[in-house]
Parts: C-alpha cells; sequence; structure tokens
C-alpha cells in the first residue's frame, strides 16, 4: 500500500511522482500493490489512510512524504503511535544509503516498524529518496516478512 503525503500533490498543484515511482519500484521487487491514496501534511488523514491500510492487514505500507524538519512535514508523528514494534535500524539503513549522494538525507525523520503483520515505513517525498527507499526495502523487508511469518533464518 502507498501512502503519499504532500499538500501540493493531493490538490493537483503537482503529479504525485514519488508515488508513482514508489509503486511501480515495489511491483518490480514483487509485490502486489493493493493500493495508492494521497492525502495532505495532516495528522488525522494521514493516520486514517494508515489505520485503513492496517485493517487490511496489508504486509507492507510505505508513506512518501513528510519527514523532513519542516512544521509541514507530520508524517513520522502521525506513523509513530501506530507502531507496536520499531525498527529504528531500517530507516538508519536509508539514511546511511543515501549519505554520499544526498548530504541533508540526514535530516529525514522517517521511521518504520511493525503493526500486526504490516511493516510500515516512512520515506521522503523526492524521487531519489524513494529509489534510496526501495533499495532498503529490497534488503530488508523480506526477511521481517518472514520473521513475523514465523520462518526461522537459522
Amino acid at each position: 500500500f502507498v501512502i503519499t503525503v504532500s499538500d501540493r500533490a493531493s490538490t493537483g498543484v503537482y503529479k504525485d511522482l514519488s508515488g508513482e515511482l514508489l509503486a511501480h519500484g515495489l511491483i518490480e521487487l514483487g509485490y502486489e500493490v493493493t493500493g495508492r491514496c494521497t492525502v495532505k501534511d495532516d495528522i488525522p488523514q494521514i493516520t486514517e489512510a494508515l489505520l485503513s491500510a492496517v485493517q487490511l492487514k496489508t504486509n507492507l505500507i510505505i508513506t512518501t512524504g513528510g519527514t523532513g524538519v519542516s512544521p509541514k512535514d507530520l508524517t513520522p508523528e502521525a506513523t509513530r503511535p501506530l507502531i507496536k514494534i520499531d525498527i529504528p535500524g531500517f530507516s538508519e539503513a536509508l539514511r546511511e544509503f543515501s549519505r554520499s549522494k544526498t548530504p541533508t538525507a540526514d535530516l529525514t525523520r522517517g521511521v518504520a516498524g511493525i503493526n500486526g503483520n504490516s511493516l510500515i515505513v516512512n520515506l521522503p517525498g523526492s524521487p531519489n529518496a524513494v529509489r534510496d527507499g526501495l533499495v532498503i526495502v529490497k534488503r530488508l523487508a523480506q526477511h521481517i516478512h518472514d520473521q513475523l511469518a514465523g520462518y526461522d533464518h537459522n
């Protein structure tokens, strides 16, 4: 499930390039994208979209946008209360991977974690950040899903 968080994209001021790129990238990784929506930078709207995806028992829910330090960047604040198991290493891996190409990557405040069987990941809103995020999804998400299903990798 792909959730784009952007005032401008949600009102049609510009095309949702990051959400489109993310959906296509997930399909290329073998995921079925069962839903996609665009919401404003608004905690209740972000929370509602996340909860809808969790209630559908979606395995992977990724947001794009709203992870920076501007006053309107509220995606982590909407996501944190829904996470039951925090996975800080996921976001750390994204920052580490992106740092050499984008020095401001360290400013992303995105979070990642589990709610039920849903892995929830916040990615920044730029197409380059989404590309980097897909690398980390490819690296870690299947292992996380296997562990949630009780598969022992040892």
